[in-house]
């Protein structure tokens, strides 16, 4: 299993899915279809039934059931996008038995992976880890995940004497702009719960995600020459500094961990005229989520009387919601992950995520889906990596959920 994963990781990552936030196709990319059909063909291979690839680049298939009685049907999904980071001409590299020292991605651009920096790195010691030349990101996020996947309903259809019921697989697009979910057809999926394969290091399962939201905030200044703006000038970018400066400077990313929501500034143009801000909302809490949309407005109304009506315009649009509270309204399919971990001699790590994952649309799409771990670490960078070892553990787990939820 373990040549096979690396084999699968490293040609999936050659191929370039990069994502782009501002197209206005589906896929944002067309080079999305490039992985995609690979996965078409290879699904096709290996014996599974009812392959599809949509208009869209999202690929699903069927594992049919083996047992003569009724299961619930599971499914695994895994994206194929990366992340806003280069991702031209991806150059993995394996290392064995790895030492716990520094890794040196490139020596000629001395780009070095470091374990101060990367203390993470201390877990993985005489383990496998396939790294980047610091040129690029890898793509174990999500690749990983659908080597996984893949290995995983290979086993299956290797070995008819392990039980399981109807198993549904999907390969998705633009998630790491977060509008891939909007293009599943969850009806046609047709499966009663399912897990994005798309987490972190061993053991790691999440159900519970951030509520999101982006705001717009416009100003408009009045511009004259300084030397007659005595009660006249307003200045956008020293409006755009008040709003900023009225957020709880306590609440940005860097100040935050666990269930601690925040106010992150993405953007900001400005001149004496014209300003924007863009801002990502954060917060797990439902009323606390509102609150702090409710703030966005509250300063902008505070500079309004300050500088005049329309001078500060918050335009907010809630982006995606916490998968829990659909989630928990039948949690066996969390205590299944979980008992698949314990047979798989791991300790499952339960821990709410601080962003989203296409589980937190679809669960509201009707389709409840927790995340469980990839052995992917670092992600959206030069120094991500993934673990041999944990990808092979997640597979593991992929296989006895699909036997677990047979017998239950």
């Amino acid at each position: 299993m373990k040549d096979t994963l690396i084999e699968r990781l490293v040609r999936y990552t050659k191929i370039n899915t990069r994502s782009d936030s501002g197209s206005m196709t589906t896929p944002s990319t067309q080079i999305q279809f490039d992985l995609a059909k690979m996965l078409y063909q290879e699904c096709i291979a290996i014996g599974l039934e009812k392959v599809k690839i949509d208009d869209n680049a999202i690929v699903t298939a069927l594992l049919p059931s083996n047992v003569d009685r009724d299961v619930r049907t599971v499914g695994f999904i895994s994206h194929m996008d990366t992340a806003d980071f280069n991702s031209e001409s991806v150059q993995p590299r394996i290392i064995e038995n790895y030492d716990g020292r520094d890794i040196i991605l490139n020596e000629a651009l001395n780009i070095v992976t470091k374990v101060d920096v990367f203390p993470n790195l201390k877990n993985h010691v005489g383990k496998t880890l396939v790294v980047t030349d610091g040129t690029t990101l890898l793509g174990a996020d999500n690749k990983a995940g659908i080597a996984e996947i893949m290995t995983a309903m290979e086993y299956l259809v290797q070995h008819p004497e392990v039980e399981h019921g109807d198993v549904r697989i999907a390969f998705t697009i633009d998630e790491e702009i977060g509008t891939g979910a909007d293009s599943f057809d969850v009806e046609g999926f047709d499966a009663d719960f399912a897990y994005t394969v798309d987490g972190g290091g061993l053991g790691e399962m999440e159900y519970e995600t951030f509520n999101a939201a982006e705001s717009l905030v416009t100003i408009k200044g009045v511009s004259v020459h300084p030397g007659s703006a005595k009660d006249t000038m307003i200045n956008a970018g020293v409006v755009a500094m008040e709003f900023f400066n009225q957020l709880p400077p306590l609440e940005r990313p860097e100040h935050t961990e666990d269930y601690e929501g925040f106010f992150m500034m993405s953007d900001m143009e400005s001149t004496v005229e014209d300003a924007k801000m863009i801002f990502i909302i954060r917060d797990h809490d439902d009323s606390k989520f509102e609150a702090r949309m409710d703030l966005m407005d509250t300063i902008a109304a505070n500079l309004n009387a300050k500088y005049g009506a329309g001078t500060v315009m918050v335009e907010t649009e809630e982006t995606y919601y916490n998968m829990r509270n659909i989630i928990e309204k039948d949690m066996s399919i969390v205590e299944l992950a979980k008992e698949a971990m314990l047979v798989c001699d791991i300790e499952p790590i339960i821990a709410p995520v601080r962003g989203g994952t296409d589980g937190s649309r679809l669960s509201y799409m009707g389709l409840p889906t927790p995340n469980i771990f990839t052995g992917g670490e670092n992600f959206h960078g030069k120094h991500e990596f993934a673990v041999v070892e944990t990808m092979e553990k997640a597979t593991e787990v992929i296989i006895a959920i699909s036997k677990l939820n047979a017998i239950q």
